[in-house]
């Protein structure tokens, strides 16, 4: 194969694809699927005006799976030569033969694979040689750093760039690839003053490099971040309404996800286990599936085993409409794939009447916790149990009135998700759940 890896790869690797199904075929099995990547990447590191690290990575890989009857067998492998193709048809075949039946498993439905499907645009390469990259992370670097003078340290300014082919084909007939890029850049300040010492961080990331903000621009918010940390208190214990910034609101309507995948539901590990049409959040409260959003982080016209991917209402008027299905977790439901093999496909959470700024949520709450980090990973998907180490910023009258940190919020899941008062909008696009500042009433908050 080339070094290069860009879009005239797809034949390379839908050949490799066509030889590891015939070869399974040769073999004696009754289904097989296979998925064959090109990735190469870019990312430069810099601290303190001086450059940390400059890497260039190059990966590649095959991973097979084959079925005899129900019995199924895997493999994979970093080579992509004709003789290592054979023997890691030949090690998922010998697996197979050994495994026990599953009357669940197998390709997915024929008629649900995607036919022709469309190159989803996500292809921007960023011409970027190591030079220029070390260029902009310093910029953004030394814009962080020059916002106060109590911003004495740095953990550094980063600059990625990621580009990568994949191809998937199985025994119905199904092969298909595409390409897609990533980049992004960050920075990471500490500031003190006296004993008091801070940490916090700005990033972007894009599909395109051309949509991503300014690297003075991600520095300096980072700076900015930073400073304002100074000073941050512990609250006492109680109970009190708490704004989830977007960044991390993100994760919190994540666990909402994780729940309703086929998986968790299969298995009875889920707080909504069977939820399907029962209200789960306010009346008011929206949530679309669009998988074919351009330049979307979680874009694709196909899942992980080639299912065709489509618009969806996932939630309205706070009622689950459905899960998130791949195939074997459908046969084990008895349903059928909802295209969902991979996770979810850009998430959109609608905001509420209005489309409220953070400033305007922050005036209706009038008193509690802004979050805009947490920390620990106490979040039970089988009860909902959650509580979290959080940062952020008490508000009084409407307004920040100062930091806090040391704290944890808690509450159950269920009953989050029911009190939630308002969604922002003030959307945040960087990730595959696109959400605003997220308002829930009455978490408690331990702290002194």
């Amino acid at each position: 194969m080339s070094q290069q890896v860009d879009p005239t790869r797809i034949p390379g690797l839908q050949a490799v694809v066509a030889d590891a199904l015939a070869e399974a075929r040769r073999l004696g099995a009754s289904q097989a699927e296979a998925d064959a990547s090109l990735q190469q990447g870019l990312s430069v590191t810099v601290r303190l005006g001086e450059v940390e690290t400059v890497e260039y990575q190059r990966d590649r890989g095959l991973g097979v799976t084959v079925y005899f009857g129900r019995r199924k067998g895997s493999a994979s492998t970093a080579d992509l030569s004709p003789d290592a193709v054979r023997d890691t048809v030949a090690k998922a075949c010998a697996f197979a033969r050994h495994t026990a039946e599953d009357d669940c498993a197998g390709l997915a439905d024929p008629a649900l694979l995607a036919r022709d499907p469309p190159d989803p645009g996500l292809d921007f390469p960023w011409e970027l040689a190591p030079e220029a990259a070390v260029a902009l992370a310093l910029e953004c670097e030394a814009a962080g750093r020059a916002v106060d003078a109590r911003i004495g340290n740095s953990e550094g300014a980063s600059v990625g760039s990621q580009r990568g082919v994949r191809v998937y084909g199985n025994s119905h007939g199904f092969l298909a690839g595409d390409c897609a890029t990533s980049h992004s850049l960050s920075c990471v300040l500490l500031a003190g003053e006296g004993d008091d010492m801070q940490r916090d961080y700005w990033y972007d990331t894009a599909r395109d490099p051309r949509d991503l903000a300014a690297a003075a621009a991600i520095g300096r918010i980072a700076g900015e971040r930073t400073v304002a940390r100074l000073g941050a208190r512990r609250l006492p214990t109680g109970k009190a309404p708490v704004l989830f910034a977007p960044e991390v609101a993100r994760g919190f309507i994540g666990h909402f996800v994780s729940a309703i995948r086929g998986g968790a539901q299969y298995r009875k590990a889920t707080f909504l286990l069977d939820a399907a049409g029962q209200r789960i959040f306010p009346e008011w409260v929206r949530m679309d599936e669009r998988p074919h959003l351009p330049k979307g982080l979680s874009t694709t016209y196909w899942d992980g085993e080639g299912v065709r991917t489509q618009d969806r209402v996932l939630v309205q008027g706070g009622v689950l409409e459905g899960y998130l299905l791949g195939t074997y977790a459908a046969r084990k439901l008895g349903l059928q794939s909802t295209g969902n093999a991979g996770g979810v496909h850009n998430l959109l959470v609608a905001p509420s009447a209005g489309a409220p700024s953070q400033a305007e949520l922050l005036r209706r709450m009038g008193r509690g916790l802004l979050v805009t980090e947490l920390m620990g990973q106490g979040v039970n998907g089988v009860t909902g149990d959650y509580s979290r180490g959080a940062t952020g910023f008490w508000i009084e009258d409407g307004a920040i009135a100062y930091p806090v940190q040391e704290i944890t919020i808690a509450g159950n899941l269920k009953d989050l998700y029911r009190g939630l008062v308002a969604i922002g909008g003030d959307i945040d696009p960087r990730g595959g759940i696109r959400t605003g500042s997220v308002w829930v009433d009455g978490m408690t908050i331990a702290g002194e």
